[in-house]
């Protein structure tokens, strides 16, 4: 430290002249000269070149330099955070197969973790739904080979492949002893919204994700409750919980369905004229009803939109557990001829409120989880959210994901039904609990 050498300085020279104590004793610090990052750059390049190079000619097997540098291209973009990545050609078609909403593979979203595939949710009535795969789950091995070592694109391109073939995978999951799935691939056909009507005229409305088909489906699930109560259900019900996000515009197109103008979303890019507001168009579908919204720990990225949108805008009551917490945009940026796309986080986005959900969540209004706890089993839960990814990007707030607790409801003992959230919602509905102009009603 500066004090330190000048002390010793002093005491070096203690006994000189008045001239000298002067001249050595309060030395002029000298400024470091500044490198130029874009030296720094090309350094780091060449160090690269090197590196290769050596691979190259030293390494005890030949190396697939193409397929190399991918990996290093990959290795830098997953650095920056769990979301950003390189799609080569291929994996840049699969992509673009999946957002159409139609494609060959196991039906579940999934990311990397610890080198490990982990689920984020499956899909509804997929194999992987059928199967059993819970969100949280770790993929370790395919076919019997081991995932690790493998980026994330590998390990999706091995689970996909013809209709009717089959693949045995390797799960992980907290509190049980590893063991084997075999499932058969099917042609995932993202049916991404269904619906149902009660004898009570309770619409409940089912978004499994959300791609190129999902705003017009929706449309349509909203034209046949409507046809068929008159335009007055009782209470609608969307439930989002296990939907892993998708796209951004349908997020902000199904919001806009539910909302009569005023703002959506927002998102702000790393300068500050990066910013976009997104508005919903005058006139809502169902005014005046009353809307439950489902979420749990697998509602993810588009979900989280929707359901901050709507509890911001006080238009919906926010049901079930608290959301993942993915509060990014991706854009996909094609590289053309042949040569894949960039996914890269280019920006964060807020609720109507201003507020960041990013390694948050949505934090439900009413708290009801799907299986009875006592406080020792919560207390051995691990949590699986944004928040847990290697490289995820903070929240730039400061704010931290609560802790969890008790929640407000859960089943009774020796409950025997199928899906306790869902009928605590459509109760809620039926009581009055509800109402549409102000949501959950509270005492006092």
């Amino acid at each position: 430290m500066r004090s330190l050498l000048i002390g010793t300085g002093v005491g070096l020279i203690l006994g000189a002249t008045a001239v000298g104590l002067s001249a050595i004793a309060a030395p002029q610090e000298a400024t470091p000269p500044q490198t130029d990052p874009r030296t720094v750059t090309y350094q780091q390049l060449e160090l690269f070149a090197e590196i290769l190079a050596r691979a190259r000619q030293e390494y005890v097997t030949e190396i697939d330099e193409p397929e190399a540098m991918e990996a290093a291209i990959n290795g830098m973009l997953t650095s920056l955070d769990p979301h950003s990545g390189y799609l080569n050609a291929d994996d840049f078609k699969s992509m673009q197969v999946q957002t159409s909403g139609e494609y060959g593979g196991l039906g579940i979203e999934v990311t990397m973790e610890d080198g490990f595939v982990k689920v984020i949710s499956p899909m509804d009535d997929t194999p992987a739904s059928r199967a059993g795969i819970q969100p949280g789950d770790l993929i370790t091995a395919i076919d019997g080979l081991p995932i690790i070592g493998q980026t994330l694109n590998e390990a999706v391109k091995q689970m996909r492949g013809e209709k009717g073939t089959q693949i045995e995978i390797s799960v992980l999951r907290k509190g049980e002893d590893p063991f084997d799935v075999t499932l058969t691939r099917e042609v995932i056909e993202q049916k991404s919204v269904t619906w149902q009507l009660d004898d009570e005229d309770i619409g409940y409305i089912r978004i499994a994700t959300f791609n190129e088909r999902t705003t017009p489906l929706l449309e349509a699930a909203v034209n046949e409750i409507s046809e068929k109560t008159g335009g007055r259900p009782r209470g609608i019900i969307v439930d989002l919980r296990n939907n892993g996000g998708g796209l951004l515009d349908q997020a902000v197109s199904v919001s806009d369905m539910f909302l009569s103008g005023g703002e959506v979303v927002s998102t702000q890019g790393r300068r500050a004229t990066d910013m976009q507001s997104y508005m919903a168009h005058n006139g809502e579908v169902f005014k005046g009803v009353p809307l439950i919204v489902l979420i749990n720990g697998g509602s993810a990225s588009a979900s989280e939109i929707v359901a901050g949108a709507l509890q911001d805008r006080r238009r919906a009551t926010i049901v079930g557990t608290t959301s993942f917490g993915k509060g990014s945009v991706q854009t996909v940026i094609p590289l053309g001829a042949d040569r894949g796309a960039l996914r890269l986080t280019t920006a964060r986005y807020y609720t109507p409120s201003g507020h960041s959900i990013q390694a948050l969540g949505i934090e439900p209004d009413v708290s009801i989880s799907p299986a009875r706890l006592t406080e020792e089993e919560l207390a051995k839960i691990r949590r699986f959210s944004e928040a847990d990814l290697p490289h995820a990007l903070a929240n730039e707030e400061g704010a931290e994901r609560h802790a969890l607790t008790m929640p407000d409801e859960q089943p009774p003992e020796g409950y025997e039904g199928e899906d306790f959230q869902l009928e605590r919602a459509k109760q809620m509905l039926k009581d009055g609990t509800i109402t549409a102009s102000t949501g959950l009603k509270r005492a006092g």
